[in-house]
């Protein structure tokens, strides 16, 4: 019920009123909502700048103390150590698999873009039918045995690395400030014992992970409920991800502030000092 209220309620502060715009035209907030409402081509829209989105979030919510960090999981707070298209042939190799790294990488990308018309969600519980799909589809090798032996090693450290080598003492200080952790990822049912492996599960006080809270970003459910989680506010939390779609426009759908990795911030230490944590 907590999660639906919000919901309605960041809907309803979705279209900037002209008076906010500055005229008579209305602006596009760079949310996924909102971009589908532009898609539709009931009116005319445009992109909002940084400093009008903020004047914007400062006109609703005053001045906002972030007291949350949401972090995405794969592109941002870890990355897979080698090429995945390398890592497909070169397991791939003993089951049969002919082609190319480029032909993986083409065939799975074309395979991933497509709808996935088995449920509405693409990781449901531990993911396996998606992924069988997923490998098959970009390796032409329906072998079971293949599946499993690259499903497993994508649950192992060996297969992941920090995307920032400073994360560890960046994610103990902001908690010493006080300032509350989660993870929100679209991923499946790997992801906590992935985070163990790793050892980097006791830096966050929770995760939200698309299995298990049925919901995938963009949807702004799972930032809801990850704030929920943490007990705190969404226009309290700001987002950190590699995706301007799933984690800036879905993050702002949901009320929360967003911030694009790699681009309105390139580590985690530029994420404490944005906030006043000094690491």
């Amino acid at each position: 019920m907590a999660v639906a209220a919000r919901l309605r309620s960041a809907g309803a502060r979705l279209i900037r009123p002209a008076a906010l715009a500055g005229g008579g035209e209305r602006r596009w907030l760079g949310t996924a909502a909102a971009e589908a409402v532009a898609e539709s081509g009931a009116a005319r829209w445009e992109p909002m700048g940084a400093r009008e989105y903020y004047d914007y979030r400062r006109a609703i919510y005053g001045d906002i103390t972030h007291k949350a960090i949401l972090v995405d999981a794969a592109g941002t707070l870890l990355a897979p150590t080698e090429p995945m298209a390398q890592v497909y042939r070169t397991i791939g190799e003993k089951y049969g698999v002919k082609y190319s790294e480029d032909e993986i990488l083409m065939r799975y990308r074309r395979a991933y873009a497509q709808p996935w018309g088995r449920s509405r969600l693409r990781y449901v519980d531990d993911g396996r039918p998606f992924w069988q799909h997923i490998v098959s589809s970009s390796t032409g090798c329906s072998d079971l045995q293949y599946f499993e032996e690259l499903y497993h090693y994508y649950t192992t450290a060996k297969a992941w690395q920090l995307c920032d080598p400073d994360a560890k003492y960046v994610f103990e200080a902001l908690r010493k400030a006080g300032v509350k952790t989660a993870v929100v990822s679209n991923f499946d049912t790997r992801l906590r014992p992935l985070l163990q492996a790793l050892n980097c599960d006791h830096w966050f006080d929770a995760v939200a992970v698309s299995a298990e809270v049925a919901a995938e970003k963009p949807n702004p459910t799972i930032f809801l409920k990850a704030c929920e989680f943490l007990g705190v506010k969404p226009e309290e939390a700001v987002h950190i991800g590699d995706d301007r779609r799933n984690d800036l426009w879905g993050a702002r759908d949901a009320g929360c502030d967003a911030w694009l990795w790699g681009s309105d911030v390139y580590s985690f230490k530029e994420v404490a000092e944005r906030i006043g944590v000094k690491v």
